[in-house]
């Protein structure tokens, strides 16, 4: 009798557990179908992926909401038989192919890794590339070459060079900053500029108008600098990034050239 009696007490306390264990796995019961919390997991796994996103409560609390309201409009969604229907067929196959490619890039990226060393050359090689001297210059720019001499005069005369080029230049860009245009290197400007600039010294202003082809230019240099780059460890990520898109374009272009087929690609 004891033995029946602590066998029947084991089976209830099993039965007791069994569900509590279950219920542990689970993040809700919807209309009798349990929804585990590894959906909830993976789903937050996407979200933080990128970096973009903290892993917060509140994202917890949101991805969960998500998670939930998904398997009610999922079975409501299969009570109509829609996962039967041949547009939801398309759709799922195509999604099934935007996966599969995803994933094969995902996996070219991984086994072919941006190196530190990699980041810094390219670093390096852009920083070597627009090394030099910049110029601080202001610009007042017209239609007509007499309305450039006459604010030339003007300005001579004791006019402001930064109030003429709010009131008449017509690069409403720069005119809105008295025609600052900040600092560039000289290469960045049409050659009639960039030639204009580097004659001029700190403080100097041009004597006549100068040409290209946005008009009439009255240009004068502020100051000069050497040119100023961001610390290494600051653009790092975004190198890696370039670095790591420019591998997998080339894997793109790789595969497309060794496949066989008969289609001319438009492009």
């Amino acid at each position: 009798m004891k033995k029946f009696v602590l066998a029947a007490s084991v089976a209830a306390l099993s039965a007791a557990l069994l569900p509590m264990s279950a219920s542990a796995q689970n993040l809700a019961i919807v209309n009798g179908k349990a929804v585990p919390k590894a959906r909830a997991e993976q789903l937050i796994s996407q979200v933080t992926k990128s970096g973009q996103q903290a892993r917060t409560p509140e994202l917890e609390n949101q991805v969960k909401d998500e998670v939930v309201l998904r398997e009610i409009f999922m079975q409501e969604a299969e009570k109509r038989g829609i996962p039967a229907s041949a547009d939801y067929k398309a759709q799922m196959e195509l999604a099934r192919q935007s996966i599969l490619i995803r994933e094969l890039f995902a996996d070219h990226a991984k086994k072919n890794p941006v190196t530190d060393a990699d980041a810094k050359a390219e670093y390096d090689k852009f920083k070597a590339q627009n090394s030099g001297e910049e110029v601080r210059a202001r610009h007042i720019l017209v239609e007509k070459e007499e309305d450039a001499k006459a604010l030339i005069a003007q300005i001579k005369a004791g006019g402001k060079f930064e109030e003429l080029a709010s009131k008449n230049s017509k690069d409403t860009g720069s005119a809105a900053n008295g025609g600052d245009l900040d600092f560039a290197k000289a290469s960045s400007y049409v050659p009639e500029f960039a030639e204009a600039i580097t004659k001029l010294k700190k403080g100097e202003m041009t004597d006549t108008p100068v040409k290209t082809q946005y008009g009439y230019h009255i240009i004068k240099v502020e100051d000069t600098r050497e040119a100023q780059f961001p610390a290494f460890d600051d653009v790092k990520a975004q190198i890696v990034q370039r670095l790591q898109q420019q591998k997998v374009g080339a894997y793109q272009q790789e595969l497309k050239s060794k496949a066989k087929t008969d289609y001319k690609f438009a492009n």
